[in-house]
């Protein structure tokens, strides 16, 4: 399929500097437009829902082009690195920024739907909607950004725009939320801000490729001390063991649209700054015996908070947690293959997330709530509901063939390969954390799908009315609260597109386990990365209009890559095939 989409990339390849800044310019232009539009509307509903249609379409174009020619850079205002800004397409932000922009512009199809048949004119839609396009674009700057501190920009975007969503409505619950997840938020900013003036101090730079080659020179010691200031910056982000107890508090207060995409994406933002920090700063994997215990606490103390749970929103929660845990392991295996897998689990957990926090969405504006005392007979009542539940629960949990279960027998092979004691105890806590996921997914369909309602402890009592955005707390007896109609076409299909996106992984697992092998060989070949920001006069850059060939002989081309990983035997580590192939040549003044 590759060699048949060549053509196209050959096109597309000499307008890659216009298209990689895109993922930023057009949600920033979505906003400004969402404002001045604060009084249509229908108007701001449009550009929204095309800017984001649009904005996957350029995802997938630079997601091909990456995979195909290998690592794509922008020196923006023409200034070459490190003096200047750097935006880094390859093949592991790519991926992040075509999942993220599907699952952005789902939930937008989502809140435009529910908002013309639920909403009223006391919904703050003319607040949502452009605060909705600032965090996609923090989002993007995130994944996009080739140095730290523009790293910490994408953070303190979304950042603002998060906190602002999370107190829609700003009732006394929402507001008490927000207070303390902004609180954690400055937290893990202030510790980001202190881990850069560190890095700084250390090395003289911000760009992440030139600080990996200076880190080289800096003692142990400091390296490690400097790594572990970064990880709780990012471990806070991501919601890892033990930073993790602010975010059951925080997502389930929140509206199921916003909670879809909090739960969906700002977790895996840090989930990939600590990949980038790992294989383009930190390579030498100082610390990956702490992640391995990192990540099984993770698993085993989200699972078990879920298990406690009877709210299917927080339940959700406290699985989302214990699944970023599956992340880190392949972090923490420090191979190629450990990573592969973790980029493909976060691809699967992306989509699958969000949809059930969806369908959860759909589930309260139906049944009228989200408690598991008062759910029953939904199967009966809304039978494609119970559909669009059962498909993703069942892949969360792992059952084969989805793409839970391929994810997890990715990263399981890749533990059994590295060989480890600890790798053998995170395997055995991966299954432990597999098996609960699946009894608390069996759980929640058991009381909210095959239970009468009336044997429900509460299952008389319902929220008055369904509301997109505002927090209703009026709870009022079941026959007493109006028929809500039929669910909206566009909620429907807007989760189906998603459940269908989580499922098609399954079909598509050999094309993407492809793309995710060659995004970790690409990410951990620290020569091509380093080679591709920096050019051949990284000591003394210059200004220059014309963007350069960044690397020499295709080195990380589709071709160069296509190779599958080479699997080691058990205790061995493994190398992947680019790293065993000659580095770019140097010319001289690089370092």
């Amino acid at each position: 399929m590759t060699e048949t989409l060549l053509p196209l990339v050959s096109f597309l390849l000499p307008y890659t500097g216009f298209l990689i800044p895109m993922p930023v310019v057009i949600p920033a232009l979505a906003a400004a437009l969402s404002m001045l539009c604060a009084r249509f509307p229908g108007a701001q509903r449009q550009i929204a829902f095309f800017s984001l249609l649009l904005l996957a379409a350029v995802n997938a174009l630079l997601i091909l082009i990456a995979d195909t020619a290998g690592i794509q850079t922008l020196q923006v205002g023409g200034w070459d690195a490190p003096v200047g800004i750097t935006l880094v397409a390859d093949r592991l932000s790519t991926v992040m920024l075509f999942t993220s922009s599907v699952v952005l512009f789902s939930v937008m199809w989502y809140a435009i739907s529910q908002g013309i048949r639920d909403g009223s004119k006391d919904e703050p839609v003319a607040v949502f909607l452009p605060t909705y396009m600032l965090l996609t674009m923090g989002v993007n700057v995130s994944f996009l950004a080739g140095d730290l501190f523009n790293l910490y920009v994408g953070f303190e975007i979304f950042l603002v725009a998060s906190y602002v969503l999370l107190t829609l409505g700003a009732s006394p619950a929402r507001v008490r939320a927000g207070v303390g997840y902004v609180m954690v938020s400055m937290a893990s900013s202030l510790i980001f801000v202190l881990a850069l003036a560190y890095v700084y101090a250390a090395v003289g730079t911000m760009n992440m490729a030139q600080i990996g080659m200076r880190m080289e020179d800096v003692p142990e010691g400091t390296r490690t001390a400097i790594f572990s200031v970064l990880l709780i910056a990012f471990g806070i982000k991501a919601a890892i063991f033990p930073l993790d107890a602010w975010l059951p508090d925080s997502y389930p207060t929140a509206p199921s649209l916003v909670t879809a995409v909090f739960a969906g994406l700002l977790t895996k933002v840090g989930v990939y700054a600590i990949i980038r920090a790992r294989t383009s700063i930190f390579t030498g994997g100082g610390l990956d015996q702490l992640l391995m215990w990192v990540a099984l606490a993770t698993m085993l103390v989200g699972i078990l908070g879920a298990m406690a749970q009877s709210d299917i929103k927080r339940l959700l929660s406290f699985t989302l947690v214990s699944h970023i845990g599956y992340m880190i392991f392949g972090v923490s295996l420090g191979t190629a293959q450990g990573l592969s897998g973790a980029i493909f689990y976060a691809v699967h957990h992306i989509l699958v997330q969000t949809a059930l926090f969806l369908v959860v969405g759909l589930i309260e504006r139906q049944a009228g709530t989200s408690s598991l005392r008062r759910l029953g007979s939904l199967i009966y009542s809304a039978p494609l509901i119970a559909i669009l539940y059962f498909i993703p629960a069942m892949n969360l949990g792992g059952i084969p063939p989805f793409s839970g279960f391929l994810g997890k027998v990715i990263l399981l092979q890749a533990g059994a390969n590295e060989g480890s004691w600890q790798a053998w105890v995170l395997i055995g806590g991966a299954v432990l954390t597999s098996l609960l996921t699946l009894y608390v997914m069996v759980l929640v369909w058991a009381k909210g799908f095959l239970r009468d309602r009336a044997d429900a402890p509460e299952g008389n009592m319902a929220l008055a009315h369904p509301s997109p955005l505002s927090d209703v707390t009026d709870v009022i007896e079941l026959e007493e609260r109006q028929d809500v109609g039929k669910v909206p076409f566009g909620m429907l299909a807007s989760t189906s597109l998603l459940v269908l996106a989580s499922v098609s992984i399954t079909f598509l697992a050999g094309p993407i386990s492809g793309v995710t092998s060659r995004a970790a060989e690409s990410a951990q070949d620290d020569t091509i990365y380093r080679y591709a920001v920096l050019g051949d006069n990284a000591d003394n850059p210059s200004r220059t209009l014309i963007q350069k060939d960044r690397y020499k002989n295709d080195a990380d081309s589709f071709e160069q890559r296509r190779s599958p990983i080479e699997q080691p035997q058990p205790g061995v580590d493994s190398v992947a095939p680019a790293a065993l192939t000659s580095a770019p040549e140097k010319k001289e003044g690089q370092r």
